[in-house]
């Protein structure tokens, strides 16, 4: 009979490893007598939260991190006096994965309040509500209910798995089955639909309201679910300092009207849904757009601006028409007066490069015009207003905004200003005088409808963690991406 040699025992394999899972949760848990969460955070001077890429997290715009999450969590380090570390996980499941293996403070990834299932997570305030959506493509006949799928079947990502009480689903309606996508998020199941690559799926009306700017043919069936809460996750232990601290940070931004500012600042330009609009911009974002595309980058990198903000001017002023001419005689890619184009030094409206280049010029001069102690975004959708309606009837608009009593720095408020500009009771008070002054928050709005799609079409590669917990076990110095 041949010996078993001990040393190579699965058994033994497995006490070794049991081990270190062990040490790896005294070296993660073990702290300092007396200290709580929130100590910890401040002595080590930096918050760690794990996010996830996409439109209603995490992106990056003007070469810099951006998305509500990223900036709540900004602020609220912010709040502390603190750094803001984050790592980007490759879906929720990984979000939750660091959360609980102790490498982040928190989670901030449009998580939904998820706590019902008992998962050992916490959750921190609700800050906005969505709902779970069946969605098809357009040209398919829309069902009415999930029964009405068959035969064909549901395609998930394993995140949305996650809300559905499938033994519910089953025996409400036998006839149904799925398919699970474990390595695809809702926003990559969104693109299968559009590509015709699958026929219904289930997203969250956030995600919707975001993504059908840059996938218009998708369209929403009916809901899954009720609202529900998407909030801020936490490990699920005794210590709730940190927490605690969340709960007021959303009270204050709450109160002051910051975080109510902010849904409007990421989702306000994309409620209004135009589809025959949307189609367009991507087919011309395909067919049209690549020739001018090395164009906008080189002239946006001498200016220091994003080239995607003078695209997004360019689509709205001609839809990428080099020869473009309106019936008041501007023309170009950028839509120059003759007056303009002189000051800019422009002598051939039509040529291309000294279109983008008079525009951009023009924009920036109008950005250096705008006070500095104005903000961005502020700042951008402000020189925006002007480059569409004068710097004057700008002006004039914030000394109404003034007036009222609103705040002259915020375009929230000044916006609500310009239109009075139309008006004989306002206009007669103001320096320049009459202007038609929706057509500069419609021109506003739209360009930012179109930037933020130019942003989400063109994301780079984003760095994941791609550690699993068996190798944070293994390698205690990862290297955990920080952007």
């Amino acid at each position: 009979m041949v010996g078993v040699n001990k040393r190579h025992r699965p058994e033994r394999y497995v006490l070794v490893f049991t081990l270190l899972i062990l040490v790896y949760a005294v070296l993660t848990t073990c702290v300092e007598p007396g200290k709580t969460h929130l100590d910890r955070i401040m002595d080590r001077g930096q918050l760690t939260v794990v996010t996830r890429n996409g439109p209603t997290s995490y992106y990056i715009e003007k070469n810099s991190p951006s998305g509500i999450e990223y900036v709540l969590a900004k602020k609220f380090a912010d709040s502390l006096g603190v750094k803001l570390k984050i790592i980007i996980a490759r879906s929720a499941a990984d979000v939750i994965k660091i959360l609980k293996t102790n490498r982040a403070d928190l989670a901030a990834a449009a998580l939904i309040n998820n706590q019902a299932n008992n998962n050992g997570l916490v959750y921190g305030p609700g800050y906005q509500w969505v709902t779970l959506q069946l969605v098809y493509r357009n040209g398919q006949r829309p069902p009415s209910s999930l029964d009405d799928i068959y035969p064909d079947k549901l395609d998930l990502a394993a995140d949305t798995l996650a809300f559905l009480r499938r033994d519910q689903l089953k025996r409400e309606h036998p006839n149904l089955s799925w398919n699970v996508h474990p390595e695809r998020d809702s926003d990559e199941m969104l693109e299968m639909l559009e590509n015709k690559e699958i026929q219904y799926t289930i997203a969250d009306s956030n995600e919707l309201i975001l993504a059908r700017q840059y996938y218009p043919e998708i369209r929403v069936a009916f809901n899954i679910s009720p609202p529900l809460p998407i909030a801020w996750a936490f490990r699920k232990n005794d210590d709730d300092s940190l927490l605690k601290r969340v709960w007021k940070f959303y009270e204050k931004v709450s109160a002051d009207g910051e975080l109510a500012a902010l849904l409007k600042r990421f989702y306000g330009p994309m409620e209004k849904f135009d589809y025959v609009d949307s189609r367009k911009f991507i087919d011309r974002f395909e067919n049209r757009f690549p020739p001018y595309k090395p164009l906008f980058e080189n002239i946006a990198k001498k200016f220091n601006l994003d080239w995607r903000l003078l695209a997004a001017i360019s689509y709205q002023e001609s839809h990428w028409k080099k020869n473009a001419i309106s019936m008041t005689g501007v023309r170009g890619l950028m839509m120059l007066t003759q007056d303009t184009a002189k000051s800019v030094g422009v002598d051939d409206r039509i040529n291309a490069e000294q279109s983008v280049l008079g525009g951009t010029r023009y924009l920036k001069s109008l950005i250096k015009k705008i006070p500095k102690h104005i903000k961005e975004p502020d700042r951008t959708w402000m020189a925006l207003a002007a480059y569409n309606v004068g710097f004057g009837h700008l002006e004039d608009a914030r000394i109404l905004t003034q007036k009222q009593g609103a705040n002259p720095d915020k375009w929230l408020d000044v916006k609500q200003r310009l239109p009075l500009l139309s008006r004989k009771q306002w206009y007669t008070q103001t320096k320049n005088g009459y202007a038609r002054g929706l057509e500069p928050v419609l021109f506003v709005e739209r360009v930012r409808k179109y930037y933020n799609a130019l942003v989400q079409l063109t994301q780079p590669e984003i760095p994941y963690f791609k550690g699993s917990p068996e190798q944070l076990v293994d390698t205690l110095n990862i290297d955990t991406p920080t952007l």
